[in-house]
This record gives C-alpha cells, structure tokens and sequence, in this order.
C-alpha cells in the first residue's frame, strides 16, 4: 500500500479490539483514507474563510458607517463590532445540535448561505434611505450568526479523526482560523486602491468600492466553499484507533456501549469551557487595550498606532501560525495537558512583565480634548473614549496620556521593550493554550456527536470576545495598566491553579475507560 498522507497525519490501521469495535472496520482503506482527509481539508477552508469574514472590514467599518449615517457615533461602532461574536455565541450551540441528528452539509451550507447574504446586506446598507446604521448592524450580527458552523467544523474534525491525528487535525484548523484573521486586513488593503467613489453597478444599483469589494470578495468565496462541501465532503467517522465506523451516528452503530453520554466526566468538560473562555478572554484584551496603550504611553499619533499595532498583530498571527505547527510535534512528545500549562505559564509571565516600574512617567497631554471629567463619564465612555482617541476627526488631536485619568500622573510608563516582549510571550502562550484546550475538550467528550458540545465551547470563545473589551475599557480608563494587569495576572493564576486541580480529570474518553492506553 502506498505512504499515506503527511507524517502527522498517518495512523496505525490495525488496533485492539474494544467497546464499540464490532461497528467498526479493523483496517481503513485507501480510498476511505483519502476521502476522510480531503473532507477535513474542506473543513480547513472553511475555517479559513470564516475568519476572513471577521477580518476583511474591521479597518474600514468606522469610516463605512460614518459615511453611510453620519448620527452613528463611536458608541454604537462598539455594537456593531460586538454584533459578530454575538451572532456566533447564538449560532453556535443551534448548528451544533442540528449536526448531531443531521448530516453535517445542511448546517455547513445553511450558515455559509447566511454568511454571503449578510454579506451582500452589507454591500447594501447604503441604499435605504434612512436607518443605516441599524442595517450595518444587522448584517454583522448575521456573519457572525453564519460563523456559528466553526462548532460543526470541530465537531466534524473530532469526530474523523483518531486520538493520534486529533492534536494536527486541531492545530491544523486553529492555524487556517489564524492565517484568516492575518489576510483578511491584507485583502482589505488592497481594495483599499479602488477609493471610496468607485464603480456603481447601475442595473442592481450596488456601488463597488474600497468598503463593498471585500465583502462581495467574502461572499464569492462562501459560494466556491459551497460548491466544495457539495462536491468533496463526505460523512466520515473513525473510532479512537483510527478505525473507520460503519455509521456516522454513534447512537445507531454501538450496541456495546449503552449509554455513553452518562459516563462523559463533566467536571472535565466544564473545567474546560472555563479554560478556554479565559484564554480567548485575556488575549481579548491585549487586542483592545494595544491601540489606546501605546498612544498613551508613547505619544503616538492615531496613525502610528494602527499602523505599528497592525504590524504587531500581523507579527503576533505568523508566530501563532509558527506555534501551531510546532504543537503538532511537542504535543507527542509531551502531551496535551503539560502544553496547556505551559501555555498559561508564558501568558502570566506575558502580562507580568507589562506592569508599569520605575521612575520615567508617560508625557502628559495637558489639552482638554473633553468637556466633562472622567468622574462624569458614564459606564459606556470608556469605549466610546478609545474609539475616539483612534479614529476622531481631528488630524491634530494632542498625544500623550490623557490629564483625565487621574492614573497617568503617579503610574510609570511601560517601556516600549516591555511591550515588545509581553507581546512576543503572549502571542507564543495563547495559540498553544487555544488549540489544547479544544483538543483535550475533544477527546473528553468521547465517541458521541460532539456537535452541541462543540457549540457550547465556542459560544463561551465568543461571550469572552465580548466581555473582554467591556472589561478593560473600564479598568484602564478609571483605574489605569497596574491594575488592569495585576488583574489579569490574579485570573491566570487562579486559572492555572484550575488546572492544576483538575490536571489528572483531563484525559481522553477512551484513555479514561481503558480502551486504549495513554
């Protein structure tokens, strides 16, 4: 028989006989082999553009949404950035349980289908006479709602892959998820020669310029990953051996195991979600607090703090891509569990080194750039502060710290070097606690259909994007970087002391059982 596949991807075709074997082949063909992994590479994709879904417009929805409605202000840009992780955290656990008694294309299609009308909703908004901004809204909130598929996509690649492949096959999808979030800010760049005039498309009156081309991009390419679920994806299933099942559902193949969902342990599984909630929410507040950081800090203009954030961000998603690809090979070697501490350890260490010292002080920016003190903001002008810091009109707004928050005349600056290396740790822990804590969270669940758990898991990755921008809005502006991060250093460290106690609980089903040895 001829090699098959990568290194990583190969997988003992004979294996012992346990629960559930009856139903299942002793040895996986060739043709069976291939089709499972073509699938899976679909699948790839398909987290690929989900993600560029996300990305391609983040740098062009402000100046959009100020152009399509000028009574939009700064505030409600925070809706509708949050609008998207809020329609995933809906979506995700409905797609998950409708892959649980359907065939995995229905969810897939329906929610990519959903993603490309949302799109050319997008495309759309300035048309109505009135409103915009509620439809701007509208069609965010309806990507991310399509963006729900990425349970179906892990519960997929779980469930077709052996506990051998599983750690590749997830590191795989979370570096496709990266190389997503890394392009799609590049495709925006490029449209962004076409210019804010344009073409206009008379005949369907859509105007084609540097904010629509990418989501009409986003949506050709939903229809080509469309046609390639139709023409590639097969319904695979492979027990923890690697043997392929003669049923895709679980509950209809096995008479050997009666009631498998019983014996799932679900201090494990919840232990998990909270895992993975605080390592997507901490990395979601490295991502919130960079801009507004580095402007107060080092007296950057609102030009230089996208443009050096951006090129932070993009060198952040190489070395996860990097990360990931390097899991693939530690995680043999070590195993799961030691690499997700290992991954909150570097993290801890990441925001450790950003707490402020010494006896430099950040240059003050004495101009009043607002009416009111801090002490008569309300809740929500923390974010409105930011975004107006970032992208307000003025081309001559006054740099430095703001006078208004009291903390910028007693906390020392953060070094530029300090920065630069919380960055370079925390862009190293997070991919590495990402991908194991769905990959353990994988092999916990067992052999059932793992679609609503899927779903759960990733409603959580969704609900910490959104509370964690609210988060440090707040804490930074009234209470400054010392506590924001000595906060976020108490969490992970209470979360590492989690893992800690729950440490030998986070095993595979199988292992759990005795199927097959660790």
């Amino acid at each position: 028989m001829a090699a098959r596949g990568t290194a990583e991807e190969q997988q003992p075709l004979l294996g012992e006989q346990g629960p559930g074997s009856s139903q299942c082949d002793v040895v996986e063909t060739e043709e069976h082999y291939r089709s499972r992994w073509r699938s899976i590479r679909v699948l790839y994709l398909t987290m690929f553009l989900s993600s560029v879904g996300f990305s391609i417009v983040i740098m062009s929805i402000w100046p959009y949404l100020q152009k399509i409605d000028p009574t939009a202000d700064a505030s409600f840009l925070g809706w509708i950035i949050a609008s998207y992780s809020i329609g995933q955290m809906v979506a995700s656990p409905i797609f998950g349980l409708w892959s649980n008694f359907r065939p995995r294309k229905e969810p897939l299609v329906i929610s990519i289908f959903i993603s490309v009308a949302a799109n050319c909703l997008y495309a759309y908004v300035q048309v109505p006479p009135s409103h915009n901004k509620y439809y701007m809204l509208l069609a965010r909130g309806l990507v991310g709602f399509g963006s729900g598929n990425v349970a179906v996509v892990r519960s997929y690649i779980a469930g077709a892959t052996s506990l051998q492949e599983r750690t590749s096959a997830m590191a795989n999808t979370s570096a496709s998820q990266a190389l997503g979030f890394i392009l799609g800010p590049v495709f925006q760049t490029c449209f962004a020669l076409i210019g804010e005039k344009g073409v206009t498309w008379q005949a369907i009156d859509l105007q084609v310029n540097m904010y629509t081309a990418p989501v009409l991009l986003g949506a050709f390419l939903g229809i080509i990953n469309v046609i390639l679920i139709f023409a590639i994806l097969r319904e695979h299933r492979v027990d923890d051996l690697g043997r392929p099942c003669k049923s895709i559902n679980f509950d209809e193949a096995s008479t050997d195991v009666p009631d498998t969902q019983e014996s799932i342990d679900q201090v494990a599984v919840v232990t998990t979600n909270i895992l993975f909630f605080i390592i997507l929410f901490i990395f979601a507040v490295f991502e919130t607090i960079a801009t507004p950081l580095t402007m107060d800090m080092y007296a950057w203009t609102r030009e230089q703090a996208v443009l050096y954030n951006g090129i932070i961000l993009a060198a952040l998603g190489v070395e996860a891509v990097i990360v990931f690809m390097g899991i693939k090979i530690l995680s043999q070697k070590t195993g799961e569990r030691v690499l997700l501490l290992r991954g909150f350890i570097i993290v801890l260490i990441g925001f450790f080194v950003l707490l402020p010292w010494g006896n430099q002080f950040p240059k003050i920016q004495w101009e009043d750039l607002h009416n009111n003190s801090i002490s008569n903001k309300s809740s929500g002008e923390g974010i409105k502060f930011f975004w107006k810091l970032v992208t307000g009109n003025s081309s001559e707004a006054p740099t430095g710290c703001p006078i208004e928050e009291s903390w910028c005349r007693y906390t020392p600056v953060i070094h530029l070097a300090q920065f630069l290396v919380a960055a370079v740790l925390i862009g190293m822990g997070y991919p590495a606690c990402n991908v194991m804590s769905y990959t353990l969270y994988s092999k916990i669940l067992g052999p059932k259909p793992q679609g609503v758990y899927m779903g759960w898991l990733t409603a959580s990755g969704s609900g910490a994007r959104i509370l964690g921008p609210v988060f440090v809005s707040q804490t930074y502006t009234y209470l400054g970087p010392r506590w924001s991060f000595s906060l976020i250093c108490g969490m992970v460290i209470l979360t590492i002391m989690l893992l800690g106690a729950v440490y030998k609980r986070l095993i595979a089903f199988s292992v759990r059982h005795g199927w097959v040895q660790e």
